[in-house]
C-alpha cells in the first residue's frame, strides 16, 4: 500500500496523524518542509498527501500548485485554521481534495483522510511507471494467484457476472478479499469507464453515515455550509461497493432498499429527488439470514440484496494456493524495500500450508511482510517463521496425525479430546456451547433409543426427572409437538 504523506513543519501534528492513519492499517510519511516533498515525489508518488499551509520555505499552496502541474490525480489535502477564509479558498482553486481546519477531530481527519486515498482517478499518475509494489499490485495477487476450484469457481462467476448490473452479495471471512471481487466485477463490466466507489458502513459512524451515502444540502445541519455529494452520486454510471452491509443502521436500511428499488433518493434536508444509475456490490462476513430472524435487519432488504450470492471461500479451504500466494506476497514486499525477494524452504512452506489462516489471505501477506523484514537469511526454515504459526504447527492435530490418533484412542474421552483439539486449533467460536450441545443430544438420544421412546424410563437412567428430561429436549428442539401419548411395552 503506498503511503500517506503528511507535511507539516508542526512535529505534534505529524505524530498524531501518523498514529490516528496507524490504528486503521495506513502507511505514513512525513515531512516536515514541502522542498523535501517536492524532491521525494522525483522517485515515487503516495497515494495522498496532507499538507499545512505555512510552513518555513515553501509553503502548501505553492506546493500544491506544483503537484498538480505534474500530478494532477494526486489528492491534496490542505491544513489550515477556521479564520484562514483567503487560504481555503485559495486552496479550492488551486485544486485541493479538501481541507482540514484545524484544530479538527481526528476521527473526521482519519475519514477524510481515507475517503481521498480511495477517490475514483486518485493514482492515475505515476512517478514509475514500471513499478508494481503498490496495494493494487499486492491486491491482483490475493485473486490473480489461484489454481484452487474453490477459486476457479470464483473467477468463472466473475465473468459471467460483470456484464451485468445485476445486484451481487459477495459474502466471505474478514480477509478473502471481497472488495477486490468487486473492483473485478466492475473493472471488466459494461460500467469499467464510470467510477468506482467503496465505502465501509461499519467504519462510519452513524450519525455521519446517512450524509455519507446520500449527501446534504447547504444548511441541512449545523457545519453543513455548501452542498455535499454523497457516496451515490459519486458513483453515477459506475458501482457503488457497500462493505460490511451487514452493519449497516436498521432505519438507514429503509432508505438504501428505496434507492434499489426505484433509484432515487432525498439528500439530507433537501426536499428534491435525485435520480443515479449506480450499480451495486454488497459484501459481509456475518449471515445475514441469522439477522434478518433476529430482527437485526431488514427481510426485503435483504432479497433486494441477494439477487445473486458469490462466496468467497476461506484461505483454509484453498491450501493449494497458499505457495504461490506466499511467494507474490514475498516478491512485492521485498520490491517495496528495495531488498532481493526471500525463498521459502520446502519445509517452511509446508507448515506455511499447514496454518489455518483466520484472518485469511490478509493474514498470509502480513505474515510474508513478517518474514521479509524478520528472516536472517535469504532462504527461510521453519524455524524462521512467525511465532503464531510455529505454535500453531506443534498443538494442531491434522491429516494422518489425527487420524492415527482416532484410530488408538481407547475412550470417548481421547476422542473428545482430538475434537476439541481440532476446533480449538481452528479458531472455531463458542466451542464450549457446541461440544456441550452436542454431547446433551447425543446422550438424550441414545437414552430415548434403548428406552424405545419411554421418556419415564429413559429419565429414571439418566438418573433425572421427567419433567427435566422434557424441558431438556425442547431446549435442544428434540421434542415434536405431535409427540403427546408415550409409548407403551
Amino acid at each position: 500500500m503506498k503511503p500517506v504523506w503528511i507535511v507539516d513543519d508542526d512535529q505534534a501534528i505529524r505524530w498524531v496523524l501518523e498514529k490516528a492513519l496507524a490504528r486503521v492499517g495506513m502507511v505514513t510519511r512525513s515531512f516536515s518542509n514541502a522542498k523535501d516533498v517536492s524532491f521525494a515525489l522525483k522517485e515515487e508518488l503516495p497515494s495522498a498527501l496532507v499538507s499545512d499551509i505555512r510552513m518555513p520555505g515553501m509553503d502548501g499552496l505553492t506546493l500544491l500548485k506544483e503537484i498538480k502541474q505534474k500530478y494532477s490525480a494526486l489528492p491534496v489535502i490542505i491544513m489550515t485554521a477556521f479564520s484562514d477564509l483567503d487560504s481555503t479558498v485559495a486552496a479550492f482553486q488551486g485544486g485541493a481534495f479538501d481541507y482540514l481546519a484545524k484544530p479538527f477531530d481526528i476521527n473526521d481527519a482519519v475519514t477524510l483522510i481515507t475517503r481521498a486515498v480511495n477517490e475514483p482517478g486518485a493514482h492515475d499518475d505515476s512517478a514509475e511507471p514500471t513499478a508494481d509494489v503498490s496495494a493494487n499490485a499486492s491486491d491482483k495477487g490475493m485473486l490473480a494467484q489461484s489454481s484452487s476450484v474453490a477459486m476457479q469457481e470464483v473467477f468463472r462467476a466473475i465473468g459471467r457476472l460483470a456484464q451485468s448490473n445485476v445486484t451481487v452479495l459477495v459474502t466471505g471471512e474478514s480477509g478473502t478479499g471481497k472488495e477486490l471481487v468487486a473492483r473485478a466485477l466492475h473493472n471488466h463490466g459494461m460500467r469499467s469507464k464510470g467510477p468506482f466507489v467503496a465505502l465501509n458502513t461499519a467504519a462510519i459512524p452513524r450519525d455521519l453515515l446517512e450524509a455519507e451515502l446520500f449527501g446534504h444540502e447547504r444548511g441541512a445541519f449545523t457545519g453543513a455550509n455548501t452542498l455535499r455529494r454523497g457516496r451515490f452520486e459519486e458513483a453515477a454510471g459506475g458501482t457503488l461497493f457497500l462493505d460490511e452491509i451487514g452493519d449497516m443502521p436498521f432505519e438507514l436500511q429503509t432508505r438504501l432498499l428505496r434507492v434499489l428499488s426505484d433509484g432515487t433518493f432525498y439528500r439530507v434536508g433537501g426536499a428534491q429527488p435525485v435520480r443515479v444509475d449506480v450499480r451495486i456490490v454488497a459484501a459481509t462476513h456475518q449471515p445475514l439470514e441469522e439477522r434478518v430472524q433476529q430482527g437485526r435487519f431488514r427481510e426485503d432488504l435483504f432479497h433486494r440484496l441477494n439477487v445473486i450470492r458469490l462466496r468467497l471461500p476461506p484461505l483454509r479451504e484453498r491450501r493449494e494456493d497458499i505457495g504461490e500466494l506466499a511467494k507474490h506476497f514475498l516478491a512485492v514486499s521485498a520490491r517495496s524495500l528495495g531488498v532481493p525477494p526471500k525463498r521459502l524452504s520446502d519445509s517452511a512452506l509446508h507448515t506455511l500450508a499447514q496454518f489455518d489462516y483466520p484472518g485469511n489471505v490478509r493474514q498470509l501477506e502480513n505474515f510474508c511482510h513478517w518474514l521479509t523484514v524478520m528472516a536472517p537469511g535469504q532462504t527461510i526454515g521453519p524455524d524462521d517463521l512467525p511465532p503464531e504459526v510455529r505454535a500453531a504447527n506443534t498443538q494442531s492435530f491434522t491429516g494422518e496425525r489425527r487420524l492415527a490418533l482416532a484410530e488408538v484412542a481407547t475412550s470417548w474421552q481421547e476422542l473428545l479430546a482430538i475434537d476439541a483439539t481440532r476446533r480449538l486449533s481452528n479458531s472455531e467460536p463458542d466451542v464450549w456451547s457446541t461440544l456441550t450441545d452436542q454431547f446433551e443430544r447425543t446422550l438424550l438420544q441414545s437414552s430415548l433409543d434403548v428406552c424405545r421412546g419411554r421418556r419415564v424410563e429413559a429419565a429414571a437412567r439418566l438418573g433425572m426427572g421427567r419433567n427435566t428430561i422434557t424441558r431438556k429436549l425442547r431446549e435442544l428442539g428434540m421434542d415434536p409437538v405431535t409427540d403427546t401419548v408415550e409409548p407403551q411395552g
